[in-house]
């Protein structure tokens, strides 16, 4: 059994990844960093269904944690799933913020660079050595990263950076057989960011060729895909799923 880990895995986007992984027969870890509640019910749906599934508190923002959260990997692994490996890491955690650059203070811009790229730099470099050869990255991009939204920039600069970072996490683990996918979604119906409006929502969708906005299970059921082994020659993409937004 493949296991994957799913930072981020409670609700929204990381959530659809978790069940969609589950249901191609992978072995999950889904973290949390607030809601053990709604955590609790993904490992309900997927073990439900007789998948394997666990929840572990993490926040991606505070490095520090990293090296205890690779020792609660470890456990688990061992425990459930007899295995000193894991297979996959999505790097999904993430929220949002809606500010005009002149009125982002220097702490909601740390916030969203610890979250969205030293997170998943150093959180990556701590599990690397539980990663079993042949693994597969998947970061959490964004489509504002090549389309320009107002309010949204830090966000979006640090998601471009990990579009980077992903190209140089294939270049460098590619030794150990090892990809790195990024994932850039379009306008999605979650809550991150507080949700839509249906004013926002009717905007977005007349952005986008397909004329509607996104479902979670639309990005969870493609990261799925993306870590079975048909998709094995993909490696160093960034990889819009977006319904043609601004095309």
């Amino acid at each position: 059994m493949k296991i994957v880990i799913v930072t981020g895995g409670s609700r929204g986007l990381g959530a659809s990844t978790a069940i969609h992984c589950a249901e191609r027969g992978m072995g999950v870890i889904v973290t949390y960093n607030s809601n053990p509640q709604s955590a609790d019910a993904v490992v309900s749906a997927i073990t439900a269904k007789g998948g394997k599934a666990v929840a572990l508190k993490l926040d991606v923002g505070n490095s520090r944690s990293f090296p205890e959260f690779r020792e609660a990997v470890s456990a688990q692994l061992r425990s459930i799933w007899g295995r000193q490996t894991f297979d996959f890491l999505v790097n999904n955690a993430g929220y949002g913020l809606y500010n005009p650059i002149e009125t982002v203070t220097e702490e909601q811009f740390d916030g969203l660079f610890n979250v969205h790229l030293k997170g998943p730099f150093f959180l990556t470099q701590t599990l690397l050595p539980l990663m079993e050869h042949g693994g597969h990255i998947i970061n959490m991009t964004s489509a504002t990263s090549r389309v320009a939204t107002a309010g949204v920039a830090p966000y979006a600069s640090f998601k471009g950076g990990l579009e980077v970072l992903t190209r140089y996490m294939a270049k460098e683990f590619g030794e150990r057989g090892i990809r790195a996918n990024s994932i850039a979604p379009g306008a999605i119906r979650t809550d991150l960011g507080g949700g839509l409006t249906d004013e926002f929502e009717a905007i977005l969708a007349g952005q986008t060729a397909l004329g509607r906005v996104g479902e979670p299970e639309e990005i969870g059921g493609v990261i799925a895909s993306l870590l079975s082994e048909e998709s094995r020659w993909i490696n160093a993409q960034n990889i819009e799923v977006t319904g043609g937004y601004v095309i």
